[in-house]
């Protein structure tokens, strides 16, 4: 049986702390539900090698596992599962009630998979934000993120090229996941899903918090590094040349 510790959670003021920030509250966490079985998972891949590895695997550690996707990876995901689709998949729109905007613009940033992978569930507070909303704690977040790399490498790129291969959700997601890794694992590289499945396989299904501080240091460093790819981009475009881009932009 899971061993569950009763968390203590009290509130710190963080002007007390910082000076000069704004008045308001933190969770500071001293106790934890540890290990954490992985019973609900986000996918949302650009790059989806070894999902054929990872969905499988995942469902035959726990075989009441079930996943939450997008777009292209949801379609990847159900070509993997056949007709045991629907036992396991749900569509991050269905689950949210909000449809995707068009281009893909906005697809997971909703107040229901922030809340479910940010809770803390062994939080009152957040317990009763769980039930309110109707959402349910995410226990392991698979995210890597648009190619900015492949779209700046090509020939042809420009800036609008580049800046519509920004990720933003991707990165929200990898960040929120890495940051309550007290619960959540984050999952930003395809090569580490076998040594998950195998950890999973040896805990019956369930993360320890090692494993997930190890993910999340690799995760933090994953999008540090995309800031830093972006950020080195826009610094190389000449200002003089922007607005020649947008020519359809009025002063």
């Amino acid at each position: 049986m899971e061993l569950l510790y009763t968390a203590k959670v009290f509130k710190l003021n963080v002007d007390r702390c910082l000076d000069g920030m704004l008045g308001g509250t933190m969770n500071i966490v001293t106790t934890i539900d540890n290990p954490v079985s992985v019973d609900r998972v986000l996918v949302s891949v650009s790059d989806k090698t070894g999902l054929d590895t990872l969905i499988p695997g995942l469902i035959r550690i726990n075989p009441d596992v079930k996943f939450f996707s997008t777009g292209g990876t949801f379609q990847r995901i159900a070509g993997i599962l056949g007709p045991d689709a629907p036992d396991y998949l749900t569509q991050v729109s269905d689950y949210t009630g909000q449809p995707e905007t068009q281009g893909g613009l906005v697809k997971t940033l909703d107040f229901k998979i922030y809340l479910g992978i940010l809770t803390e569930t062994y939080n009152a507070s957040h317990t009763e934000d769980l039930n309110r909303t109707g959402a349910v704690p995410i226990d392991m977040v698979v995210v890597n993120l648009y190619p900015f790399a492949n779209a700046i490498a090509h020939a042809d790129a420009t800036l609008e090229s580049a800046r519509a291969n920004i990720d933003i959700g991707g990165p929200c997601m990898v960040r929120a996941a890495a940051k309550n890794y007290l619960r959540v694992a984050s999952v930003v590289d395809p090569g580490d899903y076998t040594r998950i499945l195998d950890t999973l396989s040896a805990t019956g299904g369930k993360t320890d918090l090692n494993l997930r501080f190890d993910l999340a240091r690799k995760a933090f460093a994953h999008t540090a590094d995309y800031d830093r790819m972006i950020a080195d981009h826009l610094a190389g475009i000449p200002l003089e040349t922007v607005a020649g881009v947008y020519p359809d932009v009025r002063g």
